[in-house]
């Protein structure tokens, strides 16, 4: 990878990074799902007119959508609004060993020895952390947000199938014009409070709606999708590894929090078992990402 790229390459974790941040922040104004279904739609209304219209597979990308957008959003960001961002990040990466876990079970791939040790070690990582005393009570938004990798993960199965029939930034696009309304309705059916939260919201929350939407979502899938179609997958994929580096310092900076050691010693444990996997022999990452 040209040195250009790679720091091209590393502003996408810096963006979604400060984007976990920044949406820990809106949280406080919106709920969960209505601030996701704000961001989708925004980020479809942006994107829609300069996209083709995946004839044929519309079908699959509305089911796509709904597990590896809706319900995977949902479940992580309600998790995110009772965890700190610092917290919550170090949990996200559970996708990664998640994902080669499912891609073992349904398609019968052989992941090898060393992603079996990373993802081992990566689990341990998450039982480390959770066991930590300041960690206690705080057991179901953790389950939230490791179910939001979880699903994420199958998203990807879902994705794979489609077998590189729609371009990356098509997807987005697409995903957005079904996974906004999804959110939205959702919202309407499980949460409380919206149209009070839009009278109230203040320059923050709609803020985190512009930045998510365009900045999180548009510019960030934007920059990505052209690394990757100028270099190989396995170059670029290690510079997500900088994703809990920004978020933590950013979540310190702008929302004081303050992550003990012990929880940082677990989250570095978690990422020790991600980089086993990345970095494995002969990895080669071919699902699209569509969970930041």
């Amino acid at each position: 990878m040209k040195t250009r790229d790679l720091f091209i390459a590393a502003s996408v974790p810096l963006i979604w990074g400060l984007g976990f941040t920044i949406a820990k922040a809106g949280l406080a104004e919106f709920p969960p799902l209505f601030l996701m279904g704000m961001r989708f739609t925004l980020a479809a209304l942006v994107l829609i007119w300069f996209l083709p219209v995946p004839r044929g597979h519309l079908k699959d990308i509305f089911w796509i959508a709904l597990i590896g957008s809706s319900i995977q959003y949902g479940l992580t960001f309600t998790g995110l609004s009772q965890i700190d961002a610092s917290l919550a990040v170090i949990i996200v990466h559970l996708e990664v060993p998640f994902s080669v876990l499912l891609a073992a079970i349904v398609l019968r791939e052989h992941p090898g020895y060393q992603r079996w040790l990373g993802m081992l070690v990566a689990f341990v990582g998450i039982v480390l952390i959770a066991g930590q005393p300041q960690v206690r009570g705080q057991g179901l938004p953790i389950l939230l947000t490791a179910g939001g990798a979880m699903t994420w993960a199958i998203g990807q199965l879902m994705v794979k199938r489609l077998h590189g029939a729609v371009s990356g930034f098509t997807l987005i696009g697409w995903i957005g014009v079904f996974a906004g309304p999804q959110m939205l309705a959702g919202s309407f059916l499980i949460e409380t409070g919206q149209l009070n939260a839009i009278g109230a919201a203040t320059w923050v929350g709609w803020g985190t709606v512009l930045y998510l939407g365009i900045i999180m979502t548009v510019a960030g899938y934007g920059i990505w999708f052209t690394v990757l179609s100028r270099n190989p997958m396995s170059q670029v994929m290690p510079v997500l590894l900088l994703l809990p580096i920004f978020t933590i310092a950013s979540s310190m900076l702008l929302l004081g929090e303050r992550p003990s050691w012990l929880v940082l010693g677990g989250g570095l444990i978690v990422l020790s078992g991600v980089a086993i996997i990345v970095f494995a022999h002969k990895l080669r990452f071919k699902n699209v990402e569509t969970n930041r």
